[in-house]
């Protein structure tokens, strides 16, 4: 399919939330079910992703925060600062080349299944920066608790914010595993061989897999030094009541001994 044929193109994703629901959605001017595609503002194209982004073609500014906002019903867990990120392709069937001298993806042309694997690929980036810059927060949020334990200082219950580091990256492998599948091919590569190739090199030129793999190393790091400082904690804790235990039977053995030779 064809969509209407122009020089330059801007695209936009957006990370919304944890899931959006689709089939509320599945209706007015779709244009394509896998992934779900509509016509939005003007001459534009939304692409929606059930794992929480949309990518947005041919759209303005003003257009685009209009579309979001009516997506607001459908958003689950919604993020409060959405992660997003802008290119522009180039349509030019006389091109050979990837990307022209500014920087910009250059497609021979502009069949529609073209637009939507440059949305898959965008929309991942964008799912992959938010992580990215979670996981920064969360390192850094676990460094200091850390670093507090070590020297003895005391913070607000420090196991109950470990135990929550914890949750978080949990809730990141399995939502970047189970939901987004960041590695996994879009259906509509396995019979076209273009697309696939497209997919391939879009995916090559935002790091897909590298930055997936440096994610998934993260999470394993941050997680083990929750859960080892989380031991430590708790080992602190058991030998402060061993102590207890060890005072109690030397006060026993004192109330003894007084008994037996001075209150006689």
């Amino acid at each position: 399919m064809l969509v209407p044929d122009t020089k330059t193109r801007r695209v936009s994703a957006w990370f919304l939330g944890d899931r959006i629901d689709l089939r509320a959605l599945e209706h007015g001017e779709t244009v394509a079910l896998v992934p779900l595609t509509v016509k939005a503002g003007e001459h534009g194209y939304a692409v929606m992703f059930r794992y929480g982004a949309v990518v947005l073609i041919d759209m303005q500014p003003l257009e685009e925060a209009a579309f979001i906002a009516t997506l607001s019903p459908f958003i689950h867990g919604r993020i409060d600062e959405p992660e997003s990120e802008t290119t522009e392709i180039i349509i030019d069937a006389e091109r050979r080349g990837r990307w022209d001298e500014q920087g910009r993806l250059v497609l021979q042309d502009s069949r529609l299944e073209n637009l939507q694997i440059v949305a898959h690929v965008l929309a991942k980036s964008a799912v992959l920066a938010y992580y990215e810059g979670r996981l920064a927060t969360i390192f850094d949020r676990t460094e200091r608790l850390a670093a507090d334990f070590q020297y003895g200082a005391r913070g607000p219950n420090p196991g109950q914010e470990l135990l929550r580091q914890i949750g978080s990256v949990l809730v990141t492998q399995a939502r970047m595993v189970g939901h987004v599948e960041v590695t996994e091919k879009p259906d509509m590569t396995w019979d076209d061989p273009k697309l696939d190739r497209l997919y391939e090199r879009l995916s090559a030129e935002y790091e897909l897999r590298e930055r997936d793999l440096a994610l998934g190393r993260k999470l394993d790091l941050i997680g083990r030094t929750a859960q080892t400082y989380l031991d430590l904690l708790q080992n602190r804790r058991g030998l402060r009541v061993e102590w207890y235990i060890v005072i109690l039977i030397v006060i026993e053995i004192f109330l003894l001994l007084y008994d037996m030779f001075w209150s006689g």
